[in-house]
């Protein structure tokens, strides 16, 4: 008996953040699998699929958003089942990589726990994992098996350069671990200048810094301060003050992920920038939202990707090769 091997995508969705998962799916023009996923009382979840998953190269898109032990455990519940119902290969679609800022041991005693995170996925059944501006690019070895890192640096670069064709920019660093970002978007933006706010930061004390001092030449510039993720928002509205006060003509904040916990929108809407930037891959329920926040569209990026993966192609081609 012999057989054509055919190729089937299948994409599934937690229940974190279904809009993305609908907008990936309009631009793979492909439908998310029906499933069964529920509650108990006492917080267990349950996940069924209602239609064969066999011999499929299975998408499983959730983003960990708050409550993010539940967004994690119904997407190692989800692989665990597709796993177990035969899927042939099974891809880890996480647009925030949870625990990411915990990826190294400050000090003595302390987990490594986006390492655990990696680990848990690769044990539940995943084959690969897809995932959007990591913390630090060094997590990527924490999985044993392919990791496809993509950057959101092309789709807010493209906004800012729209929206600002007309002023004279600086790319800022909220601190000194972000200036490679900072290099990257200064080349995607035409070579403008860089600084950085230098900053210290109590290990003792999460989620506060103190803003000390703007390095480089931001007077009469607009800045475009740049972050991986924003979290309390404290960090980077200290930045945006100490840019004014430094005689910045104006400040845009662009960051991938908008955690946006606690006072983080009340700081952000009232810290002076012109505009804050996010992409959604994270959702960011209109109650955190505010007149001067934009939000774009990661879909058509993950989607692209998905494509490229089922296909065999190149995922560091859509980054003009500098992935």
């Amino acid at each position: 008996m012999s057989a054509i091997p055919k190729k089937n995508l299948m994409l599934f969705s937690g229940r974190a953040h279904p809009e993305l998962a609908e907008q990936v799916a309009k631009e793979l023009d492909v439908t998310i699998t029906p499933q069964s996923a529920y509650s108990f009382a006492n917080g267990e979840i349950f996940v069924r699929f209602e239609e064969s998953v066999r011999g499929c190269d299975a998408f499983v898109l959730q983003s960990h958003s708050a409550p993010i032990n539940d967004a994690i455990m119904e997407q190692l519940i989800m692989v665990d089942a597709l796993k177990r119902a035969s899927a042939k290969r099974i891809t880890v679609v996480m647009p925030f990589w949870g625990y990411a800022r915990q990826d190294k041991k400050h000090r003595g005693r302390e987990p490594i726990s986006a390492r655990l995170i990696a680990d848990m996925f690769k044990t539940a059944g995943a084959d690969r994992i897809m995932t959007v501006d990591l913390h630090t690019s060094q997590i990527q070895g924490f999985f044993d098996g392919p990791v496809d890192h993509l950057f959101a640096l092309p789709v807010l670069a493209d906004h800012v350069k729209k929206t600002y064709a007309d002023r004279e920019l600086a790319v800022v660093s909220p601190d000194s671990g972000r200036v490679r970002l900072a290099e990257r978007w200064a080349d995607a933006l035409g070579g403008t200048p860089l600084a950085f706010i230098h900053k210290t930061r109590d290990p003792m004390k999460p989620n506060e810094a103190v803003a000390n001092r703007v390095v480089g030449e931001v007077q009469g510039r607009t800045c475009v301060v740049i972050d991986d993720m924003i979290d309390t928002g404290g960090t980077v509205s200290k930045a945006v003050e100490a840019l004014l006060a430094e005689g910045a003509a104006d400040v845009i904040i662009a960051a991938t992920h908008g955690v946006l916990s606690g006072p983080a929108t009340e700081r952000l809407s009232g810290c002076g920038a012109r505009e804050v930037v996010f992409t959604d891959t994270l959702p960011i329920p209109d109650e955190k939202r505010f007149p001067n926040m934009t939000v774009l569209s990661i879909a058509p990026l993950v989607a692209r990707a998905i494509h490229e993966v089922f296909d065999d192609g190149s995922v560091t081609s859509l980054f003009d090769g500098n992935a």
